[in-house]
């Protein structure tokens, strides 16, 4: 290897810059609050080692491990040796004592899991290999062996077998809606546990750009001349403050079928993690071990995961966290604000310097109230209908 850390062959194995390593840190050092509450209560569960075993062996776990061995590639120094080295290299930063074997599966759609319990394995597409620069793939290997040294495999189990459960009692009455209740909050869980993820592609990448450029790719594709992280951003900003009340029920509804929050989203949580006290204290050093794990209270967890939601809808941008705000508030005149917030349907919003309703008729202009941007829109894509988007981010 040269001292720049390439190869001659032109593979790269190490960055050719020091990096930090994390001995002993705890999953709950990266983990999102709501993420790593959920974790701390299943494990502090009696019994929930057993069932959750058990549960396991109903899905076809076995019979996937055997399908990647015989239909895909397995990493080693003889096959994907770059991956390979990315694989030893993360697990050493995170100190994952036991590496998971990684496959490259033939498949032109990125992606990237980390399936199994107590021997999770992790697959990589054909797509994402071939869309990813070294550093934005590292960040994705060290993603995944985020997930799997906080065990996310528990989400993804649970998910498998309450939405194979929900179809057996459709039938029944209220027994669908019951099931479908608790797949709603796993899925909030599982879309969280994707942010822990990506702040342990962060840890071990160590190159908040890269990570940028690589979730940035996952929405346009390998353009990146045609491309700007920062405009990327942009986009996150104006998702969250955009339109009224309308367009706050429709992101609910655009993301509640999902498993991964959106592209931007993602982006904008990590560089909000990357500039905060949080990272930098464990960029320093000071971050949870493992052995501290059983010592872990669920209520202070709970409290925790409480808070940050409390903040989140605080500081939130969006028009119906707004409006949570003032009610928590006790804000004066809210008939007044949700009906500015709707006004889309009746034509009486809230758009900037807009005419009310009777300054149509003679003139005078009033700026409490105006049209605002137009009727109702589709919730997807191109008008596609709400929660019809897509969910093919990186896992």
């Amino acid at each position: 290897m040269s001292d720049d850390g390439h190869e001659q062959d032109g593979h790269e194995r190490l960055p050719g810059r020091q990096r930090t390593r994390f001995p002993g840190i705890s999953s709950r050092a990266y983990e999102h609050p709501a993420d790593r509450s959920a974790l701390v209560a299943l494990r502090k569960l009696t019994g929930f080692d057993t069932v959750f075993k058990a549960l396991s062996g109903l899905l076809p776990e076995r019979s996937l491990r055997l399908l990647f061995l015989s239909d895909s590639v397995r990493v080693s120094d003889q096959q994907f040796a770059h991956l390979h080295h990315m694989l030893l290299d993360a697990c050493h930063i995170l100190d994952l004592e036991k590496v998971p074997p990684m496959y490259v599966n033939q498949d032109p759609q990125p992606n990237a899991m980390c399936i199994g319990l107590d021997e999770p394995i992790i697959v990589v597409t054909t797509g994402l290999v071939e869309l990813l620069d070294e550093e934005e793939m590292r960040a994705v290997v060290g993603h995944e062996v985020g997930h799997a040294l906080s065990g996310h495999a528990v989400y993804r189990t649970i998910l498998l077998f309450l939405t194979s459960l929900a179809v057996r009692v459709a039938w029944i009455p209220l027994g669908n809606i019951a099931i479908m209740a608790i797949v709603t909050a796993l899925r909030e869980w599982f879309r969280k546990s994707e942010l822990s993820a990506d702040r342990a592609g962060l840890l071990v990448g160590q190159d908040v750009r890269a990570s940028m450029r690589g979730l940035m790719k996952l929405a346009g594709g390998n353009h990146l001349h045609e491309m700007n992280v920062d405009s990327f951003l942009a986009q996150a900003e104006e998702y969250e403050e955009a339109g009224d009340l309308r367009d706050s029920v429709l992101k609910i509804l655009n993301v509640l079928p999902r498993t991964h929050p959106f592209a931007t989203v993602r982006a904008a949580e990590l560089k909000k993690w990357a500039a905060s006290r949080d990272h930098q204290r464990i960029m320093d050093g000071h971050y949870p071990r493992r052995t501290g794990d059983k010592d872990t209270s669920v209520g202070d967890s709970f409290r925790e995961s409480a808070a940050h939601y409390a903040s989140h809808v605080k500081n939130s941008k969006d028009p119906l966290m707004k409006l949570v705000t003032d009610i928590a508030g006790g804000a004066g005149d809210l008939g007044d604000r949700v009906r500015r917030g709707f006004g889309g349907f009746t034509g009486t919003g809230s758009g900037k310097g807009a005419r009310s309703e009777e300054g149509s008729k003679d003139g005078s202009k009033d700026g409490s109230e105006g049209d605002s941007a137009g009727g109702p829109t589709g919730g997807g894509k191109g008008g596609e209908p709400s929660g019809g988007a897509p969910d093919r981010d990186a896992d």
